[in-house]
C-alpha cells in the first residue's frame, strides 16, 4: 500500500489506548473477535488498488485478524463526483474478477472478508454491493446499498439502483456479520433491521470526506455528526459498529479517513488517523453484547405495536 502504513491493535475494554500490533491474539478466548479495517488511499489504477487491498488483507491476517473489511468501492477512485457514462466501464459482474480474487484470498488465509464492489447486474442495471466472503472462500452474504445519495459530488443515483436484497446478517465463522454501505449510515431504520436479523457486528464500508473549503468548524461538525450517529446505532442496538473509510484527496473531496470501531455502549475503542493509510486491528469482546443488552434491554422494551407509521414517508 502507498505511503506509510501503520497497524494498531486495541483491546475492546481500553478506550483510547492503542497498542502496537506485536500483541498476540488469544485464540482460546472464544468471544473475542479480532477485526481489521483497511483504510486505503485509492489510485487511478483498479488493478493496483486490488493488489494493495489484497496485501492489506494478508497483512491483517498475519497480525491476527479473523474479519477484514475494505472501504467502499475500493477498486477505483470515487467516480460519483460527476455523471459520466464512461465510468460504467468500472463495473463488473458478481462473480467476477474482484470477487474471485477476494474469495481465493479468504480461503488461503482462513479469514472473513467484506468488500464493496461496483456490481454490473445486467446491462443498464448496476448496484453498489457489499459481498461477505466466509473463511472458506464461499459467499456468505450479499448486500446491495439501499439508500442512494444524489448530492453535489455524490451523484450516486446516476450509477446505482437501490438495493433489493433487504437487510440481513449472514452467519460466518466470525459470527453474524451485518453490512450496510456509507449513506446507509444516516438511517437508524437500516441499522435496527440489520440488528434484528441477528448481527453481532455492523460494518459500514465508506467513502466520505469534506467537500468544500468551509473552514475547520464546519469540517469538525460534519465529521462529528457522521461518527455520532453511528455510535448511536451501536447504543440503540447493543452491538459493535465499525466504519472503514478511505483517505487522500480525489477531485474535490478530501476524504477524512478516521475509520473507527464503537462498542455496544457507543464508546469509540479505536480510531484511525485522518491523513494516512492504516490497518486498524481491534479486539471486540462479543460477550459485551449480551451483558449490555441484559442491563439495557432496548429490544425487549420496543413498542412494536405503536410503530406502524414508520412505514409512511411522513405523518401528514
Amino acid at each position: 500500500m502507498t505511503g506509510t502504513v501503520t497497524a494498531w491493535r486495541v483491546l475492546a475494554g481500553c478506550v483510547g489506548v492503542a497498542y502496537p500490533r506485536l500483541m498476540v491474539s488469544n485464540e482460546a478466548e472464544r468471544t473475542t473477535l479480532v477485526l481489521a479495517l483497511v483504510q486505503m488511499e485509492c489510485s487511478e489504477d483498479p488493478d493496483d488498488n486490488l493488489a494493495r487491498a489484497l496485501e492489506g488483507v494478508e497483512q491483517a491476517a498475519r497480525d491476527g485478524a479473523r474479519l477484514v473489511c475494505l472501504p467502499e468501492l475500493f477498486r477505483s477512485r470515487y467516480f460519483c463526483q460527476r455523471e459520466d457514462p464512461a465510468h460504467f466501464a468500472l463495473a463488473e459482474p458478481i462473480p467476477g474478477p474482484t470477487t474471485e480474487a477476494l474469495s481465493k484470498r479468504a480461503a488461503e488465509l482462513g479469514v472473513v472478508i467484506v468488500a464493496s464492489i461496483f456490481e454490473r447486474r445486467a446491462e443498464g442495471l448496476y448496484h453498489n454491493t457489499a459481498v461477505t466472503f466466509d473463511a472458506d472462500g464461499s459467499v456468505a452474504g450479499r448486500y446491495r446499498k439501499m439508500h442512494i445519495p444524489d448530492d453535489p459530488l455524490y451523484y450516486e443515483k446516476f450509477y446505482f439502483a437501490p438495493g433489493d436484497l433487504g437487510f440481513s446478517a449472514p452467519e460466518t465463522r466470525c459470527g453474524r456479520i451485518g453490512t450496510l454501505v456509507c449513506w446507509d449510515q444516516w438511517f437508524p431504520e437500516a441499522a435496527r433491521l440489520t440488528a434484528l436479523s441477528g448481527a453481532e457486528l455492523l460494518l459500514y464500508p465508506t467513502a466520505i470526506g469534506w467537500q468544500f473549503d468551509e473552514g475547520s468548524e464546519v469540517d469538525a461538525a460534519q465529521h462529528s455528526a457522521w461518527e455520532t450517529i453511528q455510535r448511536g446505532h451501536a447504543i440503540a442496538n447493543g452491538i459493535f459498529v465499525a466504519a472503514v473509510n478511505r483517505v487522500g484527496v480525489e477531485g474535490e473531496i478530501r476524504f477524512w479517513g478516521q475509520s473507527f470501531v464503537a462498542d455496544p455502549f457507543g464508546r469509540v475503542i479505536a480510531r484511525a488517523p485522518a491523513d494516512r493509510e492504516t490497518t486498524l486491528l481491534v479486539e471486540c469482546d462479543l460477550g459485551l453484547i449480551g451483558r449490555t443488552r441484559r442491563d439495557w434491554p432496548f429490544l425487549r422494551d420496543r413498542r412494536i405495536d405503536a410503530y406502524a407509521d414508520l412505514a409512511k414517508r411522513f405523518r401528514d
